[in-house]
């Protein structure tokens, strides 16, 4: 189970997203994993991306990138968001090469990820699929706005913070840069995307 399955959106900018965390089985690997899961870090740090953090300390956007590095300890899962199916492929390429013993998981569209693990040579060791939303469907948010909540897998960033920060936007109070990353501050884990966040706000405007 992984809390970055359930991204809502067009398919065509689902497919140019993808999601990469990285994990130790706590009780079993995790002894002793921090400075492989920092090295891990560090590794894809080079790789264009649009967020990355660590669940214990933070993201880029709201944690400085040494505290983030200084803060990863045995239990740390890391998080980084890729766009475009070639940075995929070359990120997948530099992990495999490494091969620091660490279990990866990437979501996305399925067959663009299989695409990308071809590519890089690799073969999915096992495939999780989101079950989708159960109960009364029609309380949820507007489409638009639960494609911004839903990059935030814990739940931190609100519907109410989505049309607040639309709503200054209109105001001039907050360009859509500055409402990409306002909105990418919630998530501590760093699997937000502020890039398509400003996508969702403009629709909204």
């Amino acid at each position: 189970m992984t809390h970055t399955l359930f991204r809502r959106g067009r398919y065509d900018d689902l497919k140019k997203e993808f999601v990469l965390l990285a994990m130790c089985a706590t009780g079993i690997t995790h002894t002793g994993s921090a400075g492989i899961k920092k090295q891990l870090f560090e590794l894809l740090q080079p790789f264009p991306h649009v967020n990355a953090g660590e669940v214990k300390t933070g993201s880029v956007y709201n944690a400085d990138l040494k505290d983030i590095l200084a803060g990863f300890i045995d239990t740390s899962v890391l998080h980084y968001v890729f766009v475009g199916k070639k940075t995929l492929i070359d990120v997948l390429k530099a992990v495999k090469a490494a091969d620091l013993g660490i279990s990866v998981v990437v979501s996305g569209v399925f067959d663009e990820v299989h695409t990308c693990m071809r590519q890089a040579g690799l073969e999915p060791h096992t495939v999780e699929h989101g079950g989708g939303v159960w109960g009364n469907s029609a309380k949820l948010p507007p489409e638009d706005v639960l494609g911004v909540t839903t990059m935030c897998g814990h739940g931190l960033v609100s519907g109410n913070l989505v049309l607040d920060t639309v709503a200054k936007v209109k105001r001039g109070k907050l360009t859509l840069s500055e409402a990409g990353e306002r909105l990418a501050q919630p998530c501590i884990c760093g699997i937000f995307n502020p890039k398509r966040a400003e996508d969702f706000v403009q629709n909204l405007i």
